[in-house]
């Protein structure tokens, strides 16, 4: 991973535009290709950034330290305007295990990769923990239809689970194999904020019985 502390502006250029004006902000190119640029607020999610598959071109121009070009597949381009940098390391930090999830959510994922009909008649398992080059998707569906369906469990829905699944979709999307991919939030209780935003961005929100998939007598499946 690079990681680079510098002033700079950002301008992206693609489904819309987008400009980033001058100041300080961190700059990350992991190893999977993707670039990522931060600032010093708004919690972990980065100002802008690209998806791998893309490539990076820097160069160098006028009254600049450097210009970086980063262009994915879509033709999508990300053009950073570097005017000094502070700070500029690599750092090889090897392969990550990846999040350990606790006793129930693992749990949860198994039982309803075992029993995916609950989601729906016709439904079927493509694979448990789908890969992506951010991370793995809890779930690959296909639904009654044939459809791809991509599905996060959790034990608590919150807004950091919505998040993470809009960003699985928007890379799955871009598969011209998969797409279109639409997506569930599954968990034993789903917070009305992440109902809300899940909602607003079509991701279908299912509230699950953990009792009731281990066949203990329960309330049952409660769709919403």
């Amino acid at each position: 991973m690079r990681i680079v502390v510098a002033r700079c502006s950002v301008d992206y250029a693609g489904r819309l535009t987008a400009h980033l004006p001058e100041a300080d902000r961190v700059l990350m190119v992991k190893a999977d290709g993707s670039v990522l640029v931060h600032a010093d607020g708004g919690s972990y999610k980065p100002l802008n950034w690209m998806s791998p598959p893309c490539r990076l071109v820097e160069s160098s121009e006028e009254g600049l330290a450097a210009v970086w070009v980063v262009e994915n597949k879509a033709g999508e381009t990300l053009t950073i305007r570097i005017v000094e940098i502070h700070h500029d390391a690599q750092h090889d930090l090897g392969v990550d295990p990846g999040l350990v999830k606790d006793g129930v959510e693992a749990h949860l994922q198994a039982l309803l990769a075992e029993r995916v009909e609950t989601f729906g008649e016709g439904w079927r398992l493509v694979r448990r923990e789908f890969p992506t080059a951010i991370g793995p998707v809890d779930l690959m569906c296909r639904d009654g239809d044939g459809r791809a369906v991509a599905v996060e469990i959790k034990r608590r829905g919150e807004i950091d689970g919505v998040e993470q699944l809009t960003r699985y979709l928007e890379l799955l999307n871009r598969d011209p194999v998969l797409a279109p991919v639409s997506g569930v939030f599954a968990a034993q209780e789903i917070k009305p904020q992440a109902r809300v935003l899940a909602e607003d961005r079509g991701i279908r929100c299912v509230v699950v019985d953990y009792d009731a998939l281990r066949g203990i007598e329960g309330d049952g499946m409660r769709l919403f």
